[in-house]
């Protein structure tokens, strides 16, 4: 049933100014780079004394001696994966360039986890690509695909979940304990050195090896540069974000088909055109169309939802995002991580810039399902100097904290911070990149990802994408109050 402009006026008219708060975290900053100023990211200052708030976060972080990750006092790092250093059990180094990641509960009391490499193109670009193993591989072309890594006290397994896939990205965990990892591409059999169509999403069970095998895409989701997912697991719903240009990308969400029943493996049965795929159709309290979710400027800010049917999902002939015409469907510049949590989705866009109707440095916005509304929950105003500590910018993967709030993997400009963000908006660093892949005189740090918790909440995993390190973070986890 569609939310008519009428409909989402009228319920905006009674609740006043149009603000509908859903789920826990609330509105998380009140103005544009609210979330620029950090609660405890002075080195060396008093929680209390720099910035007059208990209880916020963990203080402030303390450089590593040995240049990996700087964290607050009294939490450490455990370095689970390292590209080039440590191996998969069939012999070979673990792949580079580690994104989208979750954990699950493994046999005897261990974590697996499936980790997605995002390599794009051929597998001669790259000196550590996903083996390719027997009975496993889709595309013998592609670099891509995801691991799988079992953490059992001091002891770590890995081995290869899927190959011969392309640029898998965030992906998404469904509520049968699977992955599902995305392809951020659109190449096509005979494009980029490829032998098949990519820009699929694929699923990935961790603790069965044999239903992996023989890999097929999950068509019915569509083609097109995939970058996250979400599973409602209530209506069996899925939602896509969309990391494109040139026009921006979409959200999408994919209704099944009467009758089906999600369940293991279930979704590559499905025929190619099972179900439908729609884009997202945003409306302002007013029922005027928003082109763009640039275009909101304030956290509270609450657009009605509607849905438009995809014409050709499988995009043969035009890319999935331009089969639209202007005012038909509401884009977004670095639509990225998204994470099911309160009872809807959380969804990011990283940035935007002169594509865009309004400029900003990240967004997190909340989509409720039951109430067909998406609430901006994060803004980030442009950071002026993100070279600075003190300033986050780039928000990517995302996960909710069962501490209460966001956890945020940052892919900005200069400085890179795995950041936390609590119920009312004030916001605390987790930890900072201190892997110096550039030079001295010119230092880089990479993006963070896949920042999710162990199953049991006591250990935060997070990658660096290069080299490609996952890192395993422990210490005095507490309940963030709302400051």
């Amino acid at each position: 049933m569609s939310l008519t402009r009428r409909d989402f006026a009228r319920t905006s008219a009674m609740t006043g100014a149009g603000v509908v708060l859903a789920g826990s975290v609330g509105a998380l900053a009140s103005a544009p780079n609210a979330l620029a100023s950090t609660e405890t990211d002075i080195e060396g200052a008093d929680d209390v004394t720099a910035h007059g708030h208990y209880g916020v976060g963990y203080g402030p972080l303390i450089p590593d001696p040995d240049g990996i990750l700087a964290l607050p006092a009294g939490f450490r790092y455990r370095i689970v994966t390292y590209t080039g250093r440590t191996r998969l059990e069939s012999g070979e180094f673990t792949p580079s360039h580690h994104d989208g990641t979750s954990a699950f509960d493994g046999p005897r009391g261990a974590t697996l986890l499936v980790n997605n490499h995002e390599l794009k193109g051929p597998r001669a670009n790259w000196t550590y690509p996903v083996p390719l193993i027997g009975g496993l591989v889709y595309d013998p072309a592609a670099a891509g695909g995801c691991t799988v890594v079992e953490v059992r006290r001091e002891h770590v397994a890995q081995w290869v979940g899927i190959a011969g896939t392309s640029t898998n990205c965030a992906g998404g965990t469904t509520p049968w304990n699977t992955w599902l990892t995305c392809e951020e591409t659109e190449d096509k059999a005979g494009q980029n050195g490829m032998t098949k169509d990519h820009g699929y999403v694929f699923e990935v069970d961790p603790t069965d090896r044999r239903s992996n095998r023989d890999p097929e895409p999950v068509k019915a989701l569509g083609r097109y540069a995939h970058e996250a997912v979400v599973v409602d697991p209530r209506r069996g719903h899925l939602y896509l974000t969309e990391d494109a240009s040139g026009p921006s990308g979409l959200l999408y969400r994919w209704t099944p088909p009467e009758g089906f029943r999600h369940g293991r493996g279930r979704l590559r049965t499905l025929a190619a055109d099972a179900g439908a795929l729609a884009a997202l159709r945003c409306f302002d309290s007013g029922g005027r169309f928003v082109d763009d979710l640039s275009r909101a400027t304030r956290t509270g800010t609450v657009y009605g939802v509607d849905w438009v049917e995809v014409p050709d999902r499988d995009a043969r002939e035009v890319s999935v995002r331009k089969q639209f015409t202007e005012g038909e469907v509401s884009r977004a510049r670095k639509l990225e991580g998204m994470w099911w949590g309160d009872g809807g989705a959380y969804i990011v866009s990283s940035f935007a810039r002169a594509e865009s109707p309004v400029q900003h440095d990240g967004q997190v916005w909340f989509y409720d399902p039951r109430r067909r509304t998406l609430t901006l929950k994060v803004l980030l105003g442009v950071n002026p100097d993100p070279s600075a500590e003190g300033g986050f910018d780039g928000p990517d993967n995302i996960t909710v904290s069962p501490y209460g709030g966001l956890v945020v993997a940052e892919d900005g400009d200069g400085i890179q911070h795995l950041f936390g963000a609590t119920d009312s908006g004030r916001t605390y660093p987790i930890a900072r990149n201190e892997l110096n892949i550039g030079t001295e005189q010119e230092p880089e740090y990479s993006e963070f990802t896949g920042v999710t918790f162990s199953p049991d909440g006591g250990t935060l995993f997070a990658n660096i994408q290069e080299p490609g390190v996952m890192l395993a973070i422990t210490g005095p986890w507490k309940r963030q109050r709302r400051g």
